[in-house]
């Protein structure tokens, strides 16, 4: 029997993150075009430059595609760029999590990156906090982001594009789910 799979699609990522990319792609082709002409090098440096901004580019863009919120049976599963977070729903201290602006709540604001993927404007992996506490983020808009504690005292920063959807759907699992 396959467990039920509720998704719960992240908020669009800024355009500031596209830009960054953009931008790295700019300087990647302007520097390759710029090099000082080799007439030792088997192919004119012109004719490689593409090629090699667009492996540069083919990793960062296949990270950020990768965004995912789902509950699969009593798991939520968040797939962000290269790493997958799964807890189950029981871990959570549901009775405290809250949907914030980080722009007012700044302790909770992501600070020192342990084993992450960044871009201006968005954050996935797993952070250290301003208040010093552990957590794992996927960030795409800061003004609505799902705070969820974790029993253990590691927190989510999940920034769905309906974070109160989301809890909500998260304590009715909860709620129906036998203690232990």
């Amino acid at each position: 029997m396959t467990a039920r799979v509720v998704a719960f699609p992240p908020a669009p990522l800024p355009r500031r993150a596209w830009l960054f990319l953009l931008a790295i792609a700019a300087l990647a082709l302007a520097g390759g075009l710029l090099l000082p002409r080799d007439e030792a090098l088997p192919a004119p440096v012109w004719l490689l430059t593409p090629f090699f901004v667009a492996l540069l580019l083919l990793a960062p863009l296949l990270a950020l595609r990768r965004r995912r919120i789902t509950i699969e049976g009593d798991e939520l599963v968040v797939a962000a760029a290269l790493y997958t977070r799964r807890v189950r729903v029981d871990a959570l201290d549901l009775e405290h999590a809250r949907v914030v602006d980080l722009g007012e709540h700044t302790a909770l604001k992501p600070v020192l990156g342990l084993n992450r993927f960044g871009v201006p404007g968005f954050h996935a992996g797993h952070y250290l906090l301003r208040n010093r506490q552990r957590a794992f983020c996927l960030l795409t808009a800061r003004d609505r982001v799902l705070v969820l504690p974790q029993r253990d005292g590691k927190l989510l920063l999940l920034s769905p594009d309906r974070p109160r959807d989301l809890l909500a759907h998260l304590r009715e699992l909860a709620a129906t789910q036998p203690r232990r």
